[in-house]
């Protein structure tokens, strides 16, 4: 599985046209291991809000959102958010699992492929966030760092009953 095309960017303004989507569309279903190598499906998280983060270990601004999104899962988990992230590093499971035990990462972590990747229109840089509606409809994007408060601007609206 080759990455070596993703451009990792914490500039926002390089990122501003790709971060929106033009109208709400079906987020493609994905099959993945997670750290531990159990089976993590998309269509366990049915009905919740998902917010699915592309990361890998080695990339600053994805670093910099993890404890963003750790919060917001503790804070929202009860009302139906789900955060995932999908890590995209070559390295090996074991490396992302240790990472995720050190950070403290309270969420599903699994390990991309590059169909998901693909399924998901390629991903241009690291972090990309997509945020799921309760339908299973990708309603935001975000490519690069985006700030917790953004993000749960956009989630608090779907969580609503």
């Amino acid at each position: 599985m080759a990455y070596a095309s993703l451009v990792v960017s914490g500039n926002r303004s390089l990122a501003s046209d790709a971060n929106q989507l033009e109208r709400p569309k079906p987020a493609p279903g994905w099959d993945l291991k997670d750290i531990d190598g159990q089976t993590v499906h998309s269509s366990d998280f049915a009905g919740k809000v998902v917010v699915l983060d592309f990361w890998a270990t080695w990339c600053p601004p994805c670093r910099a959102e993890i404890p963003g999104f750790i919060e917001l899962q503790r804070k929202y988990q009860a009302q139906g958010l789900a955060v995932i992230g999908v890590s995209v590093d070559q390295a090996s499971a074991g490396t992302v699992k240790e990472f995720a035990e050190k950070l403290m990462i309270n969420y599903p972590v699994v390990l991309g492929d590059t169909k998901t990747v693909d399924a998901y229109g390629g991903i241009a840089g690291l972090p990309t966030t997509f945020v799921i509606d309760r339908n299973g409809r990708m309603v935001k994007q975000h490519l690069g760092f985006t700030e917790r408060s953004e993000i749960e601007s956009e989630i608090k609206p779907l969580l609503k009953p």
